[in-house]
């Protein structure tokens, strides 16, 4: 496996070779990553004007998604293991998902940061390589999740996480997210100090931003907002507030999570079931002309 290696003077990086030996230094595309590790860790920074993050899964949406103004480009997990015919849900491949990535930050000239789930691994050592191998692919963020996971072990993964990181010399965003709302992993008058507990530890263990998808409510958000001393991602989505309420509140980051590749997918389904059904074909009319989109590439 290739790793970022700094040569012993500090003047550049190289990437080691799989037989131990080095290529050429590869100082003007390290040089690039920190760029734009360094332009995603500012978009964070200005709560009046919060990250908006349109999930892609894959080069197409990726494209859209940068036509239309993003800043910055993340990925959907879940949108990635569909695309290749897994369910979300830490089944999809280490070697897939780095794949998806791979193809992304070739297309795109935006940071890219990727949703790892709880980091494609068995555990730490595994979630290490992981980060290697998205840095390596030109990631410059994460997203890392507890879901079923003791926060002790996501301790141990951000850790992980932030030694790849250093090791490759590029500021990697790390953000730690909790499902402790979205999963229901505790009672429910527990939930915001349960929340509060392991966003305080995750940053303690190296993590940049804390995410907290599954809470809407105002006071929650505000009140997470003032205690979590770093960015707060909330995750949006139609019925919930607003960008201008979240930006109000305090939020740095907004994502829709899988939303646009469900909604992408019910379109598909929609038309399927038309053709099928009534023989007709007007949930396809307001599709992306073809020229248009072909000229993304």
């Amino acid at each position: 496996m290739q790793r970022w290696t700094q040569e012993s003077d500090g003047a550049c990086l190289v990437r080691n070779s799989p037989d131990g030996g080095s290529r050429a230094p590869l100082t003007g595309e390290v040089n690039t990553m920190i760029e734009h590790a360094a332009a995603f860790h500012a978009l964070h920074a200005d709560p009046s004007r919060p990250l908006l993050l349109a999930n892609v899964w894959d080069v197409a949406s990726a494209r859209i998604v940068e036509e239309a103004g993003a800043p910055a480009v993340a990925t959907t997990s879940a949108g990635v293991a569909w695309a290749v015919g897994r369910a979300d849900g830490n089944a999809l491949q280490r070697a897939d998902a780095v794949a998806a990535v791979s193809r992304i930050t070739g297309a795109v000239s935006v940071p890219v940061t990727v949703d790892v789930e709880a980091g494609y691994a068995a555990g730490a050592d595994g979630v290490e390589r992981t980060v290697d191998a998205m840095l390596e692919a030109g990631a410059v963020g994460i997203n890392i999740e507890d879901g079923a996971l003791h926060p002790d072990e996501l301790v141990d993964r951000i850790s992980a996480a932030r030694r790849a990181a250093l090791r490759a010399g590029v500021p990697l965003f790390v953000n730690a997210r909790t499902d402790v709302y979205l999963g229901g992993l505790t009672a429910p008058e527990n939930l915001l100090a349960e929340t509060l507990e392991r966003a305080h530890r995750y940053l303690d263990a190296g993590a940049d931003g804390v995410f907290v998808p599954g809470v809407g409510d105002r006071q929650t958000i505000a009140t997470l907002v003032e205690a979590v001393a770093s960015p707060l991602n909330v995750m949006a989505g139609p019925g919930g507030l607003s960008v201008a309420e979240l930006s109000r509140l305090g939020v740095a980051r907004v994502s829709v999570g899988s939303s646009v590749a469900q909604a992408a997918y019910a379109v598909a389904r929609r038309a399927a079931a038309e053709l099928f059904d009534a023989g007709t074909y007007e949930s396809l009319a307001r599709g992306l002309d073809y020229g248009e989109l072909n000229s993304l590439f």
